[in-house]
């Protein structure tokens, strides 16, 4: 029997369900192939439409400098800024963050960032977390490229002992935790979610018993498998389940029947065969797929609504989707 997974929030609850897939999408939603810089435009109606369409989740990444080698340069918006107002601007969907490099951040400004966008938006935050993974971003900051595993697992430490009332710990790279000073405000339940990217330069064992969930990169099948075989194992030990995600580029093809042909960490593919390659995810454990039309040749609204219309309705909803108008 499969164990439901822990409560935390609300994001995170209508998120994740144990044995089910659900289906989110990433910002910014518009097709910059040919630009590592997207425009924003239409960025707010296009979040709010993907809420309307009833798609679980959005999700923004932490991308401190334009790295052009590195090609993508994200949303641009600092993603907590940007939650803050996206959180004022929609109702139910789930504010993701894929993922806040820590080691680039002080926890306290992460902590207290994080909390106030759970507690404005009544518990919507899933925070995605990482090592980071743009060398030069390190250099820009005065910070050891080299200890970029030891600075994350201390700032997961001291994210984790902020949730708590006047929190103490021991020296670290970021200070200490006296235990008679507090952080304000607190989430909105009894942490904030925390599901660590990749492996973040820890041990699989070790992002098991304190993550909230693993998001990994888009696999061939087999190997995708064994990883969530291998994540699923070490979380049962504990006596818990933990949601596994994963991003997933999408080249929407008007024809239906459209046979996948590889792009950059997914495909150009029709509803058919993404209904098809979803369900197999969702039979491996796959718990969320967050959408990517970055490539995405077609009218965007468009192609979002048809993903509604053809794809949603096979995978975990609660919520009803409405129309584009």
């Amino acid at each position: 029997m499969i164990k439901a997974f822990e409560s935390i929030n609300r994001g995170y609850d209508n998120t994740f369900q144990a044995n089910k897939l659900s289906l989110g999408v990433v910002v910014p939603i518009e097709n910059y192939a040919q630009s590592p810089v997207p425009k924003m435009k239409d960025h707010l109606q296009r979040v709010q439409l993907i809420e309307r369409l009833g798609f679980k989740a959005l999700w923004l990444r932490d991308v401190a400098f334009h790295v052009p080698s590195f090609g993508d340069a994200g949303q641009t918006f600092d993603p907590f800024t940007y939650l803050g107002y996206l959180a004022g601007q929609t109702n139910e969907i789930a504010l993701g963050v894929a993922s806040i490099a820590l080691p680039l951040h002080h926890p306290l400004h992460v902590a207290k960032s994080a909390a106030t966008i759970d507690q404005l938006s009544d518990g919507r935050l899933i925070l995605g977390v990482a090592s980071g993974d743009r060398y030069e971003e390190y250099p820009a900051m005065g910070i050891e490229h080299a200890e970029r595993g030891k600075r994350f697992r201390q700032a997961f430490t001291y994210i984790r002992k902020a949730q708590d009332f006047f929190p103490f710990s021991e020296d670290s790279t970021f200070g200490q935790l006296p235990g008679h000073i507090d952080i304000l405000p607190k989430p909105v339940g009894a942490k904030i979610p925390m599901l660590i990217t990749g492996y973040s330069r820890q041990s699989l064992e070790w992002n098991a018993e304190h993550g909230d969930g693993w998001m990994s990169y888009p696999k061939h099948l087999m190997q995708q498998e064994f990883t969530i075989t291998q994540w699923r194992a070490l979380v049962s030990k504990q006596g818990r389940n933990k949601p596994f995600m994963q991003p997933l580029y999408v080249d929407l093809q008007k024809d239906a029947d459209f046979k996948p042909q590889p792009i950059h960490l997914g495909f150009r593919i029709g509803t058919k065969y993404l209904i098809d390659y979803l369900t197999y995810l969702q039979e491996m454990g796959v718990n969320h797929v967050a959408l990517n039309l970055r490539f995405n040749q077609r009218d965007i609204p468009e192609t979002l609504a048809e993903l509604a219309e053809a794809v949603l309705p096979h995978f975990h909803t609660n919520q009803e989707a409405t129309s584009l108008t």
